[in-house]
């Protein structure tokens, strides 16, 4: 399974995030085993059987195009009058045959394996994944030459894919950009075929065209980072400006000139000593860190604080929580999910564990911090309560 140290590990760790990240693709060789139990073609079939699914949840595209819903789907309506999509087998195939790529968005949140496997990447890079699932029969190209916003790292499951690299046309293009990036032309810069067990890494703005023209059914998983610009640095700059009178102040768009010149001395005075900061990147990553919501999950039936029973499972459902040690005070500060709690530095033992993102049982995390069981379900209660802890093994 892979989790936050083998995707380090994958991915090259140290080296990865300071010499790939964000700037070339690399491959990485993997073999089956490697991602065994992730997503298999059973599991997708159930999903497909299971699940409703709605564009743009569940699409079949064919050069380029969405295809029509109701070229592989029949429209049911419930006796509430409610209607929704069932998928057709038989026209489901015909279309995949045909050369469509079926796709799968959000796969995380159906099916468990894929949501760790996400949340575990998350906690490595630091940033929001979503994990989309293609699969693909033919040569035909389901997409066409593209590009992305976001960087992907994508797992090869079943099958072989090739893929047609031909780097990027424009520097760091965005989802909401002034110009859009030329198709690129020549030769691509890579042509890989990835097979089972195998990762690419690709930034974004890099033009790519994927084909299953290995003569075999290729399965494989997308996993996007969601991006963090400068502009989303900037964004976060102002909201903690807002305290500032300054950018509380109406816009004099009807006063005279030297006052409006004034007004904008005054937030620029603002900004550029918040950006002078030489610790504001640190700062933004913290922030961003321990206010996202994580990947929250109920915790029934406990719904009013959890027994004291030691084989109860409980995990940290915020990849990006922080604890901090406050020296002489004899406390530590976990901060995740919008809240930041103080314990005692004697629950700081446990507290490492949670943040492995690993399943725990109160009586084990009891163990690693010398404390009684129904100390750990009172300090965890007050996690489920933040939302930035589940139980994930009721013991019922």
């Amino acid at each position: 399974m892979l989790d936050a140290a083998s995707w380090a590990a994958r991915l090259g760790g140290d080296s990865f995030l300071a010499q790939t990240f964000n700037r070339s693709y690399a491959v990485i060789p993997g073999e089956a085993a490697d991602v065994a139990g992730l997503l298999s073609w059973d599991d997708l079939n159930t999903i497909l059987a299971t699940q409703r699914l709605e564009p743009p949840r569940l699409r079949l595209s064919l050069d380029g195009e969405m295809l029509p819903l109701h070229r592989y789907a029949l429209p049911v309506t419930t006796r509430r009058s409610v209607t929704w999509h069932r998928v057709q087998p038989a026209e489901l195939h015909a279309r995949l045959a045909e050369g469509a790529s079926l796709v799968v968005d959000s796969i995380e949140k159906m099916h468990p394996p894929i949501g760790t496997a996400a949340e575990a990447l998350e906690r490595f890079l630091g940033t929001l994944v979503q994990v989309n699932a293609y699969a693909s029969w033919t040569e035909r190209e389901g997409f066409g030459t593209h590009w992305d916003d976001h960087d992907v790292v994508v797992v090869q499951m079943y099958g072989a894919k090739r893929w047609k690299l031909y780097g990027p046309t424009r520097t760091a293009p965005t989802f909401r950009d002034v110009e859009t990036p030329e198709e690129p032309e020549g030769d691509p810069v890579a042509d890989i075929v990835l097979t089972a067990g195998d990762v690419l890494y690709l930034p974004r703005g890099w033009w790519h065209a994927v084909t299953a023209d290995q003569g075999t059914a290729s399965l494989h998983l997308t996993f996007g980072l969601v991006t963090n610009t400068g502009a989303e640095l900037l964004t976060w700059v102002v909201d903690q400006l807002r305290s500032r009178l300054a950018l509380r102040l109406d816009v004099p768009r009807f006063a005279s000139p030297s006052e409006q010149s004034a007004f904008v001395d005054g937030l620029r005075t603002e900004v550029l000593a918040e950006l002078s900061d030489p610790e504001l990147v640190s700062r933004w990553a913290e922030s961003v860190d321990t206010t996202h919501y994580g990947r929250a999950v109920p915790s029934l039936p406990y719904i009013d604080g959890l027994p004291d029973r030691p084989e109860v499972s409980v995990r940290l459902t915020a990849p990006r929580a922080r604890l901090t040690e406050n020296g002489t005070e004899g406390t530590v500060t976990l901060a995740a999910a919008g809240t930041a709690w103080d314990f005692a530095a004697q629950a700081a033992p446990m507290l490492r564990v949670l943040l492995t993102g690993q399943p725990a049982t109160l009586g084990s995390l009891a163990g690693t911090a010398d404390l009684e069981v129904k100390d750990i379900a009172s300090l965890l209660s007050v996690l489920i309560e933040g939302q930035a802890a589940a139980v994930v093994g009721t013991a019922l």
